[in-house]
């Protein structure tokens, strides 16, 4: 994680465009924070480098920051969860793929919303809540999200303790509503979310439970996407943290979010039925059709969610068809676009290994997503502000 914090004195002076003897006097004058470095160098705060790169554009150009701020642009806001960098994705420091192996998706939601992965006994203690009558008749039928997006607003209405909406009542809260999510989706209960969903869903897979989880952690946060920017808004307004989970499923959904997971499935369908991942591939080219579930604009080296979700799937099942019909795809894709799969790529290959139920993928994603709206929703209570930007009005003139 050094790396992440610091930045040697030539780094940081290319990054601000100057010199290294102006590097030493922004330190100076306390603009930049350094220290030693062992023997007699130094090294200099990134996170301060940023902030004054910032302010020089800010300065330059101020229009041009605020349109750009909205698309993959200037940071908006600030958040202690997620550090994404161009080759690895952090919670609270912690690097997501370690925490994939090594941790129980309770741990990384206790991690995510209080900072210590020790509370989740706490958090996730008692048996898990009943849903109310007409939220488990009102979801039969439905695809899992869809599911959600109704049983959730019903569940909400018998919950008044998710009016309070200091941070530890809020991460209660947020533990009731994923093993609602959990337990409505999977048809079945257990102590932990990934026994609900692996008892429920992958019931004579005993390695099942482990890859699920996974799978969660990977998709628990993402530091601002569109699902989390909405959930942070509506978290604003004071609403309950049930809004805030409906707020993320409903931009979630958008075919630019959630929705490539399902393009993906398509895809892969296509290939089956051309019977050439190659020729599948060539085909969409030849189209000027986009190649869903390869790509990500963060992450230039590869997306490390898509690469462990596709390792410890081939590691646990190396002769499954959904396995090797996903290789060959990967394989490819690099050759022909020299692209890398993405974590929507990666949930669909371990969705078809394990036969998950239809919109199973979707349903992983959705859950583990919510972990992170959860603990964005406690930034944004504590912080006390509104999110309430303004437009640039460009229409008629006032007459």
């Amino acid at each position: 994680m050094e790396e992440l914090r610091y930045l040697t004195a030539r780094r940081a002076a290319e990054e601000l465009g100057v010199s290294v003897a102006t590097l030493y006097a922004y330190v100076s004058r306390g603009m930049i924070r350094s220290e030693a470095a062992g023997g007699r160098g130094r090294r200099y705060r990134a996170e301060d480098v940023r902030r004054l790169k910032e302010r020089k554009q800010r300065r330059r150009d101020p229009d041009a920051v605020v349109e750009g701020a909205l698309s993959w642009g200037t940071p908006v806001l600030e958040s202690q969860i997620t550090l994404v960098t161009d080759d690895g994705l952090y919670y609270r420091g912690r690097d997501a793929v370690a925490l994939s192996g090594g941790s129980t998706v309770e741990e990384v939601a206790a991690l995510i919303w209080t900072g210590d992965p020790g509370e989740a006994a706490d958090l996730f203690a008692g048996d898990p809540p009943e849903l109310p009558p007409r939220a488990r008749d009102a979801k039969d039928g439905l695809p899992p999200v869809e599911a959600f997006q109704v049983l959730l607003p019903l569940a909400g209405a018998g919950d008044p303790a998710a009016y309070d909406l200091r941070a530890e009542a809020v991460a209660r809260t947020g533990a009731r509503i994923l093993r609602i999510m959990a337990t409505a989706v999977s048809g079945e209960a257990a102590p932990g979310l990934a026994e609900t969903l692996g008892r429920g869903w992958c019931p004579r897979d005993s390695g099942a439970t482990a890859h699920l989880g996974a799978a969660l952690i990977l998709c628990a946060d993402h530091e601002l996407p569109v699902s989390t920017f909405a959930a942070r808004c509506v978290a604003s307004s004071e609403a309950t943290p049930y809004a805030v989970v409906a707020a993320g499923l409903a931009a979630m959904g958008g075919v630019r979010h959630g929705g490539q997971i399902e393009l993906v499935q398509a895809f892969f369908r296509e290939v089956e039925a051309v019977g050439s991942a190659r020729a599948a591939i060539s085909g969409r080219l030849r189209r000027g059709e986009r190649i869903p579930g390869f790509g990500h604009s963060l992450y230039p080296g590869g997306d490390p969610r898509g690469a462990q979700l596709l390792r410890i799937t081939a590691s646990a099942h190396p002769d499954s068809a959904a396995v090797a019909l996903s290789a060959d795809v990967v394989q490819e894709a690099l050759e022909l676009i020299d692209e890398r799969p993405t974590v929507d790529l990666g949930l669909v290959t371990l969705a078809q290994t394990l036969g998950l139920p239809p919109g199973g993928a979707v349903a992983l994603f959705a859950l583990g997503r919510t972990i992170g709206w959860i603990g964005h929703a406690i930034e944004q209570y504590a912080s006390g502000t509104l999110i309430r930007p303004r437009a640039r009005y460009v229409g008629e003139p006032v007459r």
